[in-house]
């Protein structure tokens, strides 16, 4: 990042506020009042995995609420909202075939497509897989009432792949019938409708919602079609008991994927695609063009929660299941002279997945104090029926050809858990404790290249200690420490070195996470909160060999992260507010390993990240406005830090909103202006990419604006 872009930044950026929400759960009986009360002081379940002032926990945690998902944005990518929060990088890879990109003080920034490191949870149902790969494209943000981000040690006790955790929570229906339309529209093609409905009758509540989002995407060769769909059914069941039901889908038939491209490339055009130099027919068609590359997902899920109070103790039972279907056509084809360990360009998995988690919270008084004790069993499963076909028939390409794969994989894990909290007068003490175990079985069902079978178990024991102490009324310090693990995923043990078969030899990374912190009211409208943080890791899991798609792994050396976090929340008077979330990592192999010198940075991983905004509201709240900035130090794309570094940059958005109430309607409206000086950047980089096709450009000066009418009966 350039001096002077950093220090325009940082101008844009001085004043901040903390994402608020509210939680709509009732408090149980036994739970203690926060100390501070007021807006600020919001009330979280992730980190506790019950009702808990985010003030009085020992972690670093915050929530982005319902206005900044929903009013004054289109509601595509999670990134949307997720660019305020400290220590996550959530990256728009203009890319709906890969989905985001998106890393928790560094983990998961290698991804090559979905999310894995960072642990994705919506209404309580895991939108991550037993191997830890998740997908954020999943998550209605329609109907979003909060997201909740945690980071640092208290991630630990999610299990495996948790270096962070994004808990998404829908809004409960209430009141009588309503429904409601919204429309966006935007550059590069976009247009967004969505239909919702929803009201409460005694002891049932009900909502739908349903949307279809287009594009032509802003790189070439990137339109896509995502159809959604969501429904919630909850009920009283008794005066102590509550079953939440909830289902889903997502529907993308050949989304097109613009893949990366060269330094050259990208430079010459942020939107072009990498020219196919070996096409003889047609000189100056892309790969992408040439293999017609594209992905088709259909996901369908379904769950229910089921919860039942006994006084201040409660039992909890949340159960799922679901199938997602992929078939996807990648850039690479050996031809006839493939080797016989290639499975080709096509890839086409049938997955059923299905987990439960059953924990009982008991609530007592002991030396004094509270003692609050959630136990639980997290039980998940996978099985994929995966297929691999050429891509290619004759001299066309991007078609499906002879089979070249066939296998069935299982993933499964069994995590039991207990956690505990003792809060006496000025002390909190924190302590968990999660045993995961994590299996992989391969039944490899072609064996014209031998037989591939196998099964792999990784097991680990993840411990938490946290400890916070309230100085005074308004200002608590905290520290914790916890142990962590990240085994592969199914996608990361598929293949060995340059295209061989399974890589069973791949070991789980372990990691010691230690983090101290601030929370403060400085006065009753401004809140600062301040986290220092250092985790060192083992067998850290590195790309080996990444061509077209196709991705290898191997376990690496020993890195260290180090670094700190800042988030300052201002509310100024005469409607004016302000936020800020300031992030500084340090990133690096602290162990040199084959070409890798010691002290090289973690590729994908910026040493700064910034988001800043100054708003104003109409003391009504029927106008607004605000200026947003976002900005990230460059990003390396492989592991030695010889190629060319994506370089830092730093953004300018602006936006507008207002509402109207004419008798039961209710219309809102809002226009965005992003990246205002139309700055030219890369958006996000494939790590290792052996083509050097590292980047992906992002977006130049763009709009969107939207409408939205809402009738309540």
């Amino acid at each position: 990042m350039t001096q002077h872009a950093f220090r325009l930044n940082a101008i844009a950026a001085l004043c901040a506020c903390w994402p608020l929400a509210v939680f709509a759960a009732d408090e149980p009986q036994g739970t203690q009042e926060p100390a501070v009360q007021g807006p600020m002081n919001v009330v979280v379940v992730t980190g506790s995995r019950s009702e808990h002032a985010s003030f009085d926990l020992p972690a670093a945690i915050d929530v982005i609420d319902a206005a900044q998902i929903r009013d004054t944005q289109p509601r595509v990518n999670a990134s949307e909202a997720l660019a305020a929060v400290p220590g996550l990088v959530a990256r728009d890879r203009q890319n709906y075939a890969q989905d985001l990109q998106i890393s928790s003080r560094g983990f998961g920034a290698r991804s090559a497509f979905g999310v894995r490191g960072v642990r994705l949870i919506a209404d309580g149902i895991p939108a991550t897989m037993p191997d830890g790969q998740g997908q954020a494209a999943t998550f209605n943000l329609d109907m979003a009432e909060r997201i909740e981000v945690l980071r640092g040690p208290f991630s630990a006790l999610y299990g495996n792949h948790s270096g962070g955790v994004v808990q998404l929570f829908t809004r409960d229906p209430k009141g009588p019938p309503s429904v409601e339309t919204s429309v966006s529209a935007g550059s590069d093609g976009l247009r967004k409708v969505d239909v919702n409905a929803q009201g409460s009758s005694g002891n049932l509540g009900y909502l739908i919602d349903a949307s279809r989002f287009d594009t032509d995407g802003f790189r070439d060769h990137g339109a896509a079609r995502r159809d959604q769909a969501y429904a919630k059914l909850t009920a009283a069941t008794s005066s102590t008991s509550r079953l939440v039901l909830t289902a889903s889908g997502l529907r993308q038939d050949d989304t097109q994927d613009p893949l990366g491209v060269t330094w050259a490339t990208y430079q010459r055009d942020p939107r072009a695609g990498e020219i196919d130099t070996t096409d003889t027919q047609v000189p100056q068609r892309t790969l992408a063009e040439r293999y017609n590359t594209r992905k088709s997902i259909d996901h369908k899920q379904a769950g229910l929660t089921w919860e039942n109070r006994f006084g201040a103790n409660r039992l909890q039972v949340t159960a799922y299941g679901g199938n997602r279907r992929v078939v996807q056509y990648q850039s690479f084809s050996r031809g006839f002279q493939a080797p016989p360990t290639h499975s080709g360009g096509v890839v086409d998995f049938d997955r059923d997945f299905y987990g439960v988690d059953v924990n009982w919270r008991d609530v007592r008084e002991l030396a004094g104090g509270t003692l609050r004790t959630t136990v639980g069993l997290d039980i998940g499963r996978s099985t994929d029926s995966r297929q691999g076909y050429e891509n290619f028939v004759g001299n066309e390409f991007g078609v499906r050809g002879r089979l070249r794969r066939d296998e069935e994989d299982k993933v499964s894990n069994t995590d039991p858990y207990l956690q505990m909290e003792w809060e006496r007068d000025k002390w909190v003490v924190t302590g968990g404790l999660r045993r995961s175990r994590v299996t992989f079985e391969v039944s490899d069902r072609f064996l014209a290249n031998g037989n591939d079978s196998g099964k792999v178990r990784y097991g680990h024991t993840t411990p938490l200690v946290g400890l916070l102490y309230k100085l005074t009324p308004t200002l608590n310090v905290y520290a914790s420490a916890a142990r962590g693990f990240e085994t592969p995923t199914l996608n990361e043990v598929f293949y060995s070195g340059a295209g061989a078969g399974f890589n069973f030899n791949l070991q789980p990374a372990t990691s010691t996470h230690l983090e101290a912190g601030v929370k403060a009211f400085v006065t009753d409208d401004i809140r600062v909160n301040a986290a220092l943080f250092q985790v060192k890791t083992q067998d850290e899991l590195v790309v080996d060999v990444s061509s077209g798609g196709r991705t290898s792994y191997r376990n690496a050396s020993a890195t260290l992260r180090q670094g700190g976090e800042l988030s300052l929340d201002a509310e100024l008077g005469a409607g004016w507010s302000a936020k800020l979330a300031l992030s500084a990592l340090r990133a690096i192999y602290d162990e040199g390993f084959g070409t890798v010198p010691e002290g090289s940075r973690l590729p994908g991983v910026p040493k700064v990240s910034v988001y800043g905004e100054l708003g104003w509201k109409e003391a009504a709240g029927r106008y607004g406005a605000a200026l947003e900035t976002v900005a990230n130090g460059r990003v390396y794309p492989e592991d030695t830090n010889t190629a060319q570094a994506a370089p830092g940059y730093a953004i300018f958005n602006a936006r507008a909103q207002a509402s109207q109430q004419l008798g039961g309607w209710r219309f809102k409206e809002f226009v965005r202006l992003n990246n205002l000086f139309d700055k030219q950047y890369v958006g996000s980089v494939i790590v290792g990419d052996a083509n050097r096709r590292f980047y992906e450009g992002a977006q130049g000066r763009n709009w969107v604006v939207g409408v939205s009418g809402q009738y309540q009966f």
